[in-house]
């Protein structure tokens, strides 16, 4: 029989709202660390020599100052300005671009979330003991493999690099200046590459681990989903009591008004349906009460208490009951059907006020639809 203290469900969408405004949330480190190597690389190749050769124009120019410019002090800040011109832009471009990287790593995993739970202090934090329980548990040792990983990995592709471009760094100093510089400096952008692209595998590896180990922390056991649906949607006997209450109060509404219907359409033994009819307003007949089996019994006796006439007509009751909600106006295609009815209510009347004939039966078959026939 399983534990039920086990953790075994999937976490409910509360459950991970809650654990994201306490910024606990799935994030790679070596997807960001990854995203910036790479977007650095491309900038070093693109404003690499851009950058170079800024940096070997500014050099020629510190090394041909003229005697002036070396005996007066405030050509040093113009050499500055002219260092800070001819670098500056292309540093800040490379400068720029690595911390959206940055930035856009940290949030790929998780998306962006700011929190200031996470930067509160914790005794487990600074705790020696859960210290040592992160470093040697699980989540340490998977840390550990990773490192051991990135070494190995960066070490090879090292060695890659350096026998790809063994021939061509042996005979940089057959190459004429300035030219074996930029040469290089080519050779080391594409050697950055290659390394960086090293990490890609890593990467693709975390990722999914941190989205594993994330959703293992989230788990819930079964109680505390049964608790948390509990407390989101209120105690079932709670709930159950208030609908009982409300059910009550309607009912208690609805009896009040049999005595102002006009007649109480009846299916004998399990339907009852009172309809009152105002002859100088606008409105079509509408049902002010209906119930069936002891409910239907209810009305029928606050009906005969208070001489409201009672019409069985069974198919007419349960079209009426099934097709209509209380305070609900007649469907057209029944006003033919509850029209006979209350002219025959109205004849009744009359000849019991000794004002007109008795009335003949009740037609039994009554224009109703087949639509609505149950």
């Amino acid at each position: 029989m399983a534990d039920s203290s086990e953790k075994t469900e999937d976490p409910t969408g509360k459950k991970l709202e809650d654990a994201r405004k306490k910024g606990q949330l799935a994030r790679s480190r070596e997807l960001s660390t990854t995203l910036v190597l790479i977007v650095s690389a491309f900038m070093f190749i693109f404003v690499g020599g851009w950058v170079a050769e800024s940096v070997f124009k500014l050099t020629q120019r510190m090394f041909i100052l003229s005697r002036d410019e070396t005996y007066d002090i405030t050509h040093m800040f113009g050499a500055w300005g002219e260092a800070l011109s001819a670098v500056g832009p292309a540093v800040l471009l490379y400068m720029v671009v690595a911390m959206i990287a940055g930035i856009y790593g940290s949030i790929a995993l998780g998306g962006f979330n700011f929190t200031w739970e996470g930067a509160k202090p914790k005794g487990s934090k600074m705790s020696p003991i859960q210290g040592f329980k992160r470093m040697f548990g699980t989540n340490g040792l998977v840390e550990l493999l990773k490192s051991i990983a990135k070494v190995v990995v960066i070490i090879g592709m090292a060695i890659g690099a350096l026998l790809f471009f063994e021939d061509e760094a042996l005979h940089l100093d057959m190459e004429l200046y300035p030219g074996n510089i930029f040469h290089a400096l080519d050779m080391l952008k594409w050697a950055f590459l290659i390394l960086v692209c090293g990490m890609i595998p890593i990467a693709l590896i975390d990722v999914p681990y941190q989205m594993y180990k994330h959703n293992k922390e989230m788990k819930m056991t079964k109680q505390e989903v049964k608790d948390e649906r509990k407390n989101a949607e209120g105690d079932p006997m709670v709930k159950g009591r208030i609908r009982r209450l409300q059910y009550q109060a309607a009912t208690k509404r609805m009896m009040q008004e049999v005595p102002k219907a006009d007649v109480v359409v009846t299916n004998p033994t399990h339907f009852s349906v009172a309809i009152k009819y105002d002859e100088q307003g606008v409105r079509a007949p509408v049902v002010v009460a209906k119930g069936a089996d002891e409910l239907a019994m209810h009305i029928r006796k606050i009906a005969t208490a208070n001489d409201v006439p009672l019409i069985p007509s069974p198919m007419l009751a349960r079209a009426i009951f099934y097709s209509t909600e209380v305070d609900d106006e007649i469907p057209n295609a029944l006003f033919m059907a509850v029209a006979q009815v209350l002219a025959h209510v109205y004849q009744l009347k009359a000849h019991r006020a000794g004002k007109g004939k008795r009335p003949k039966p009740l037609k039994r078959d009554l224009p109703i639809p087949p639509e609505y026939r149950r």
